[in-house]
């Protein structure tokens, strides 16, 4: 039924969504709370898509960070960048600067709250950088970045990109890695399988480190699901 399902999901999931994003930017007008609701019942829409029509249910493996931290999830799939909403209390994710220029979502996207990253920003652009995450940072809410940069096929462990030591050092926070195996069930191409996608939580890296030793910590718990 897996080629049935596919389809499905699709049309549903991506009809369903406009709904949701339509109304995004006067929900970003109106401020983040509006804003805020909106994007979770987004993802509650899309766990309800993935759970019904294909048969796709998580669970979480450790102990789920509730305060400010720095996590390292792996990127298998667009399942985990929805679902992150879910399982983490409002993170604020990393963003590359070329997404806020898309009109009307990267309006949004300020709004909600994220880390904006200019991989050619001066000193002015980091200053704000540094002063949205500490802003975020005292919310209570945790950062959220993919430090691989983008989806990968499962069992595959790229090395890491630079953004996450650098945040790391920046911000001085602890990091939580968090592996995933989604792209088993939901690869980038073709059909999707049911099942279950598991995210176990890694040992929490304290601030501080070298480069070399965190960024060796985050990799090898982050591709700790691969076999």
């Amino acid at each position: 039924m897996s080629w049935l399902r596919t389809p499905i999901f699709k049309l549903v999931f991506y009809v369903g969504s406009s709904v949701f994003v339509l109304p995004t930017p006067l929900a970003a007008a109106l401020g983040r709370r509006p804003l805020t609701r909106l994007v979770y019942g987004w993802a509650h829409f899309h766990d309800w898509c993935t759970r019904v029509l294909l048969g796709v249910r998580w669970r979480v493996e450790g102990t789920l960070p509730r305060e400010p931290v720095l996590v390292a999830m792996k990127h298998e799939a667009m399942y985990e960048t929805i679902q992150a909403l879910l399982l983490l209390d409002r993170p604020a994710p990393v963003l590359k600067r070329e997404l806020l220029d898309i009109p009307l979502w990267g309006r949004a996207c300020q709004r909600y709250g994220g880390i904006v990253v200019d991989r050619d920003a001066g000193a002015k652009a980091l200053r704000a950088m540094l002063t949205e995450a500490k802003e975020i940072i005292g919310e209570g809410r945790p950062i959220l970045l993919f430090p691989e940069g983008t989806r990968v096929p499962h069992g595959e462990a790229p090395e890491l990109k630079s953004g996450l030591s650098g945040l790391y050092r920046l911000l001085g926070l602890p990091v939580v890695p968090i592996a995933c195996d989604s792209g088993r069930l939901l690869p980038k191409k073709g059909v999707k399988h049911a099942g279950i996608v598991t995210f176990r939580v890694g040992e929490t890296i304290p601030p501080g480190l070298p480069r070399e030793e965190v960024e060796a910590r985050v990799h090898a718990a982050i591709n700790a699901l691969n076999g």
